[in-house]
């Protein structure tokens, strides 16, 4: 006798097969506590397909609340950097302070490196590592008077260019004191005027108020002379024979005019008002007449400014300062 085969109908084979397919098992299991650490792997099905699942984990145990701050904010003003530093620093916090004139910057990263070598071992991480991609950045925007300014310094302008100049910026003036009008005579008691007396004195320069400049600007007219000038060697007896141009006003007097003025403005928005002497000059060439107006040192200025912005975040956070820029 044949023993009968037992026979499966199609509905019965079906749910084997699905049987089969849907069961999974845990290759390492998640630990509750450290969700965000832990490797989370899995074999399913399909030819028992691995699939690591530390992602998915991870994304789901940070979807009401992240599990690090991370980003960098972009503050418009000096006093906003100085209270995101005070609202985020820890202790690793620091400031980096960028003096590239072109862009100067500070920036404050929060979740800084700590202090001291790396802890080098497999079987922990270094305790002294961050991420430092908590960050908040303040670019010093240079002030509309500093921009106008530093655009025409030194620029050759004709007589009514200069004129429209002045007029529109006549309240970045302001008049010399009386120590710097009459360097030698009066005793200057304060540091900026003892400063610019010196400065004067190394270009051989002299301060003038703003309405000479503005008289200047309109009716500033040169009339050059030349006389005939013979000079003689008494050792060899040669002689020079030279032309000596001078230039005199439209009274015939020899020209006597200022070569120095004082503007006040502010090297970055909302900045302080920086004293910065303009040095007045002018070339005749034939029948043209091209003045300039340009700032004596700006470098300086900047500089300074940026420096004492940069200390006043110091003191306000209490947090030590790089200068340069961090790690990316």
């Amino acid at each position: 006798m044949t023993t009968p085969i037992p026979t499966k109908n199609i509905a019965e084979t079906v749910r084997d097969l699905m049987s089969d397919g849907a069961d999974f098992s845990f290759i390492t299991a998640p630990d509750p506590e450290q969700a965000l650490t832990a490797p989370v792997l899995v074999s399913v099905p399909h030819g028992r397909k691995v699939e690591d699942l530390t992602k998915h984990m991870r994304e789901a145990a940070q979807y009401l609340k992240p599990a690090r701050r991370k980003g960098t904010a972009k503050l418009a003003t000096l006093q906003s950097l100085i209270d995101w530093a005070n609202r985020f620093k820890g202790a690793t916090s620091i400031l980096y302070a960028n003096p590239d004139r072109s862009a100067p910057s500070l920036t404050c990263i929060a979740n800084y490196h700590g202090e001291g070598g790396a802890t080098l071992d497999a079987t922990s991480p270094d305790e002294t590592a961050n991420y430092g991609d908590h960050r908040g950045v303040y670019t010093f925007p240079l002030s509309k008077e500093w921009q106008r300014w530093m655009k025409v310094s030194g620029k050759p302008m004709d007589k009514d260019e200069m004129a429209q100049f002045i007029e529109d910026n006549a309240k970045d003036f302001m008049n010399p004191t009386p120590a710097l009008l009459n360097p030698g005579t009066i005793e200057s008691q304060l540091v900026w005027e003892n400063r610019l007396i010196e400065i004067a004195e190394k270009i051989g320069g002299r301060f003038g108020q703003h309405l000479k400049l503005v008289h200047m600007s309109r009716e500033f007219a040169v009339h050059e002379v030349s006389n005939l000038s013979v000079t003689s060697n008494r050792d060899t007896g040669e002689s020079t024979i030279s032309f000596v141009n001078e230039h005199k006003d439209t009274t015939g007097q020899p020209l006597q005019i200022p070569n120095l003025f004082l503007i006040a403005i502010p090297v970055f928005e909302s900045g302080a008002l920086y004293r910065l002497p303009v040095r007045f000059q002018y070339r005749k060439q034939g029948g043209a007449l091209k003045f300039s107006l340009t700032i004596y040192d700006p470098d300086r200025a900047l500089d300074d400014a940026f420096d004492e912005a940069v200390k006043t975040a110091t003191e306000a956070t209490s947090l030590p300062v790089l200068e340069g820029t961090a790690e990316a």
